[in-house]
């Protein structure tokens, strides 16, 4: 996101006026000023740098554009008057000397006569004018992005204070922050909960940082001890490791060292993998001499990188836990919602306590697919989309429809109804409810 993953926020920062007053208040109620103080500057700066910077870049490159016109028309009109100027100066000084106040004034007419029909002022202000439009709406659209009372999205909920100082504590961890993340627990009173998130994260560093440096005997290590699990979920973590690991012997080793380590930990992976097997099996014959054959790419230090990220990716599945951090992606996600409600809000006005009160948005509010993580039903009778008490439930015939629908249309369980999308007669007790 253009941030720096380390650093974080100042609270006297975050507070200062640079930011907009309205998203400063919003913060301080929705988390408190206790967690205020260790919210990440990536996070900050993704609420601020995502409010429809698009639409601002467009304004800002329109105002950029009138003001390069109007200075390019302005130094035109400049230069003609100059040249006007340098042409009288020039007949005043050869003019003839028996009458010279009468040619000094037959020059200057002319020169009036000539300033009169460039007509500076006329020319330049068409160009003038369209740069103070576009500066005026430039304005107009800082203020409305920048300084919205985006309070009016926020709804008064229960919120389990001990989970949020786990997700809070466990963003800290898991961005490598352990010094915040310790004075974090300690200031909310769970000190308790520290050492349990903190050592697989602590663990999950020090592999990296091996890795970093050329050292796989840590990750194998990690690797060894949970083949088993890693075998399960599919992964091919310890493949890659090892692979990694046979081509630095190639480089600095021996031919007949490589080959034992081939022998010994690449061969279970033959049935499986013949085709990289095969490509490393190639890479003998190029034993100390890597960086000169056709194979040359496996030492790119871009592989480490990749190694590393795949690893931090097998380590977060291995503990139950997504990639990304679940505080970043609310955040996001949050962020990216944010415009459309300030929207909705405006629209309700005056209704405060209908919007506290809402089960479900009246506007379809769109994310990226990034932020999809789970299916969504929506009802092709009631044009509802599915809930909690309001399920999709999965009909004899094959097709889908919500609870409440087959309630309605099956009088309560009393009676048979047909299908809307096929002949079937459908019986409401046998049907299914359905989990995505």
């Amino acid at each position: 996101m253009g941030v720096d993953r380390v650093g974080y926020l100042n609270p006297k920062r975050l507070l200062s006026a640079s930011k907009p007053p309205q998203l400063r208040n919003l913060l301080l109620g929705a988390i408190g000023a206790s967690h205020l103080s260790f919210l990440t500057s990536q996070i900050v700066d993704t609420l601020i740098l995502n409010m429809e910077l698009s639409t601002i870049k467009d304004a800002f490159d329109r105002v950029t554009k009138k003001q390069k016109l109007s200075s390019a028309k302005t130094q035109e009109m400049l230069d003609q008057i100059r040249q006007e100027i340098e042409s009288a100066l020039d007949k005043m000084q050869s003019a003839n000397n028996s009458d010279p106040e009468h040619n000094y004034k037959a020059v200057l007419n002319e020169l009036k006569a000539n300033l009169l029909k460039i007509a500076p002022l006329s020319q330049m202000e068409g160009t003038q004018k369209e740069l103070n439009v576009a500066l005026s709406k430039y304005g107009k659209l800082l203020e409305k992005y920048f300084n919205p009372d985006i309070s009016k999205a926020y709804r008064n909920i229960d919120v389990d204070i001990h989970t949020l100082n786990q997700i809070i504590a466990n963003h800290f961890y898991r961005q490598e922050l352990f010094d915040i993340g310790d004075h974090f627990v300690s200031v909310v009173g769970e000190p308790e909960s520290a050492s349990t998130m903190k050592a697989p994260f602590l663990e999950m560093y020090q592999i990296l940082e091996a890795i970093k440096n050329q050292n796989l005997e840590p990750a194998l290590n990690w690797a060894s001890m949970n083949s088993d699990k890693l075998a399960q979920s599919g992964s091919d973590i310890v493949l890659k490791l090892h692979s990694m690991q046979f081509v630095k012997i190639l480089q600095n080793g021996t031919r007949d060292e490589a080959l034992h380590y081939a022998r010994t930990h690449l061969s279970p992976f033959a049935s499986s993998h013949m085709a990289e097997i095969q490509k490393l099996m190639a890479c003998l014959l190029w034993t100390g001499k890597l960086d000169r054959s056709p194979y040359h790419a496996l030492l790119s230090g871009s592989n480490w990188d990749k190694l590393a990220e795949d690893l931090k990716r097998e380590f977060c599945n291995l503990l139950g836990q997504s990639y990304n951090s679940p505080l970043s992606v609310t955040v996001a996600a949050g962020v990216q919602v944010l415009p459309p409600l300030l929207k909705f809000m405006n629209v309700m006005a005056g209704k405060k306590q209908e919007w506290q009160t809402m089960n479900q948005l009246p506007v379809p509010v769109e994310l990226d697919r990034e932020f999809q993580f789970h299916s969504i039903f929506v009802c092709p009778v009631s044009k509802e989309q599915a809930t909690e008490d309001n399920p999709p439930m999965l009909m004899s015939c094959g097709h889908v429809l919500c609870k409440q629908s087959i309630l309605k249309m099956s009088k309560n369980h009393t009676k048979m109804f047909k299908c809307p999308y096929c002949p079937f007669d459908i019986d409401a007790v046998q049907c299914r409810q359905l989990y995505f």
